[in-house]
């Protein structure tokens, strides 16, 4: 039962992945993307972070709610201005993405203290009944995303930085 916590990551990972290579590499990002995009990264590799390093407690809880919340408003910043650059294909990638991306941060917040052996409602523990492979796919998550946050900075910043920008 515990895999279906991790289709929420699947899809996101899949849909961010076709925003990228499908719309971005096609369009060029300006700079204002260059810097946010990483930046939204960085947002939730410190929720993934959080989740990982930090032992969970009600106070604990109550500070990856406001991580979390503020992670999912960050990367909702630039559509004031993506819908005068992307086309409706990739403005609706966004959207899925937005959906997504708050499921995937309550999935961690529930695998958080099934990794950390604090006793949760028995539901809890029934569905995400593998401690050591949910552990490891968190630790798998932080690794990937530290290094797509690297990709979005090295490959934006320095190898396409002077990619011409195309409006869509």
């Amino acid at each position: 039962m515990w895999i279906l916590s991790l289709i929420p990551f699947a899809l996101q990972a899949l849909v961010i992945v076709l925003d990228e290579w499908v719309f971005h590499v096609r369009r060029g990002l300006p700079k204002w993307e260059r810097i946010g995009h990483p930046m939204d990264t960085l947002s939730v590799i410190i929720c993934m972070g959080f989740v990982i390093f930090v032992p969970f407690s009600s106070k604990m809880l109550v500070l990856y709610i406001i991580l979390s919340s503020l992670s999912t408003v960050l990367v909702t910043k630039d559509e004031f201005v993506h819908k005068d650059h992307c086309s409706a294909a990739e403005n609706w990638l966004h959207a899925l993405l937005f959906s997504l991306h708050p499921i995937t941060l309550i999935c961690a917040g529930f695998i958080w203290p099934v990794v950390q052996g604090v006793e949760v409602a028995p539901w809890i523990a029934r569905w995400l009944d593998a401690k050591e492979e949910l552990l490891l796919f968190l630790y798998g998550q932080f690794a990937v995303m530290i290094a797509f946050m690297l990709y979005q900075i090295v490959f934006w910043n320095v190898v396409w930085k002077n990619k011409p920008v195309v409006r869509q």
